[in-house]
């Protein structure tokens, strides 16, 4: 059965203040027992914090996080410099999946750029095939764009056959695409779901009063940053269709993520974006 989680990238500052036992703990009180570790580095301490959190309060790991540039990036290990550890990291936190956030930047340049990064993460997935774990590929809103008429998302998926993917389900719609229709799309190759939601937010009243002041700058860049991260339920996503679609694509784990909470406290989100799934009849999926 599939099960919903955390993303804990959001969760990164909490960590780093108060060790990552304390926010397991925080994070199990609050209905989740499955978490997916990102832009946390994996100290030895960190590592072992985990392992006891999720022996004391009954979690575990969905994934970890590993880059393909020359340092990983974003705190997390390089696949291609830290790949026995990443094995070693997945072996101690009982995980046997591994994703990789984002691309790197320069792969974005060319076609040549974006078919050799499709070709170097299709070996990496075969590496880690190997020691039995599962490479996935997030996805974020650039991949929608066109070379040749054909989204950059489907010529990683047509060039690294070898690789799974992890749907972010905002940006997808953010990149102009409907999520329900591209879970169905990728299904079988869909091995994990980003659940955030797409919130269109009006503009601030210090942009109206720019625009009363006739400054047009101002008010013009607020009104091109209406897009929002919301909590799940909080915004214009249809949830239902989307786990139910994840699902039916092949997804073993659905993580709750929320890239800024514009001031609100980061458990008070994740509270309301539980609730809402809760409500929705997923309550034995967490």
């Amino acid at each position: 059965m599939a099960k919903i989680g955390v993303q804990a990238m959001m969760l990164k500052r909490q960590v780093a203040e108060s060790g990552a036992y304390s926010i397991w703990k925080r994070l199990a009180a609050g209905g989740f027992r499955v978490v997916e570790v990102s832009q946390i580095e994996l100290t030895e301490q960190t590592r072992d914090d985990i392992v006891r959190a999720n022996a004391d309060f009954g979690m575990s790991v969905a994934a970890i996080s590993g880059g393909m540039g020359a340092t990983g990036g974003g705190g997390n290990d390089s696949l291609r410099e830290s790949f026995d550890k990443i094995v070693a990291d997945c072996r101690a936190l009982g995980t046997s999946r591994v994703r990789i956030g984002m691309l790197p930047m320069p792969s974005l340049a060319s076609k040549d750029a974006l078919l050799q990064f499709a070709a170097d993460a299709n070996v990496m997935a075969r590496r880690l095939a190997d020691e039995g774990i599962v490479l996935s590929y997030h996805n974020h809103h650039a991949e929608f764009a066109r070379i040749d008429g054909v989204h950059l998302l489907d010529l990683i998926r047509e060039n690294a056959p070898d690789l799974k993917f992890e749907l972010d389900v905002h940006w997808i719609q953010r990149g102009g695409m409907d999520p329900v229709t591209v879970l169905g799309r990728y299904a079988g190759v869909v091995d994990l779901v980003h659940l955030k939601d797409y919130r269109i937010e009006l503009p601030p009243a210090s942009a109206f009063e720019a625009l009363a002041a006739g400054d047009q700058t101002t008010w013009g860049e607020a009104w091109q940053n209406l897009v929002q991260f919301a909590e799940v339920g909080r915004g214009n996503l249809d949830f239902k269709g989307v786990v139910d679609a994840g699902i039916a694509a092949g997804a073993e784990y659905l993580l709750i993520e929320q890239d800024d909470q514009y001031g609100r406290d980061i458990f008070d989100c994740l509270a309301d974006s539980r609730e809402h799934l809760v409500d929705l009849g997923y309550a034995d999926l967490f």
